[in-house]
């Protein structure tokens, strides 16, 4: 297949037509398949109709399979990682497997394609430009809350994983952060027959979710826009860069450069230089 290598893969999230080209030649054509569940891949495999030998790749046992793995691309194999759907490592196994290759020199490839975080914001209607991806919420109500309280402020539109059985426990822990009028979508199994996308704000999709028992069906990305900017936010930026500046120009430079990077108003932070 010309060159050796880590391959880290993209596979559909859903919808098995999403494979690249790219990515559907290199499942073939590598020495071994690294798969998060055999059983799953061997679906997509059947479809491709390849037959590439596989291994399981997971949690609980990357650890202890990473060297050997590692010592094939080593004498010259090429291994393809794939996880159950989408990008791997995202929210998935992987990131211990990727940093030992790094650590030993070995070339890592990557076959981008499918991601449930880029296909949900793509079309939520929210915010793109900036976002963080904050994975899967804990499992447990003090752990969430206390994690989400960390989030109250944040001004990028924000990236959530759900599962089934938490959807509705994850938008009352969300409404209950950050207020029922928080603008969301939530984006229920992207690209698959049942594909749904509820927007509006927290308090709107808590209750269409509980409204209709098949809202709470499937696998879920919440996306949730950022706290909105206020000009006292505004002040504050404004003030600690001017703060930062003026140990280095005149007050009226540092105010004028501070203003204009943060929107906080010139002559207020000239005047808190000044005093």
């Amino acid at each position: 297949m010309g060159q050796n290598g880590l391959y880290i893969v993209a596979t559909p999230i859903g919808n098995l037509e999403d494979i690249s080209y790219r990515a559907a030649r290199l499942l073939a054509e590598v020495d071994l398949v690294a798969a998060e569940d055999t059983r799953r891949t061997a679906q997509l495999l059947r479809h491709l109709g390849v037959d590439t030998p596989m291994r399981a790749v997971h949690d609980h046992n990357e650890a202890q399979v990473a060297d050997g793995l590692l010592d094939r691309v080593a004498a010259g194999d090429a291994i393809a990682l794939v996880s159950d759907a989408g990008t791997p490592l995202i929210s998935d196994p992987g990131f211990r497997l990727v940093r030992a290759a790094r650590e030993r020199g070995l070339p890592v490839h990557v076959v981008p394609g499918a991601s449930a975080v880029t296909a949900a914001l793509s079309v939520c209607g929210l915010p793109t430009d900036r976002f963080t991806f904050e994975g899967f919420l804990p499992a447990k109500a003090g752990a969430r809350d206390k994690h989400l309280a960390t989030l109250v402020n944040e001004p990028r539109t924000m990236v959530f994983f759900e599962s089934s059985h938490r959807v509705r426990d994850g938008l009352a822990a969300l409404t209950a952060a950050f207020g029922p009028d928080r603008p969301a979508a939530l984006c229920r199994e992207l690209t698959k027959t049942f594909e749904t996308v509820l927007d509006g704000t927290l308090a709107d999709i808590a209750a269409q979710v509980e409204a209709d028992p098949d809202q709470r069906k499937g696998e879920f990305v919440l996306v949730v826009a950022g706290a909105p900017e206020t000009p006292d936010a505004d002040l504050a930026r404004g003030m600690e860069l001017a703060r930062a500046l003026a140990e280095h120009l005149p007050a009226s430079q540092a105010a004028k450069v501070a203003a204009n990077l943060t929107g906080a108003p010139r002559k207020a932070l000239f005047n808190a230089l000044a005093d």
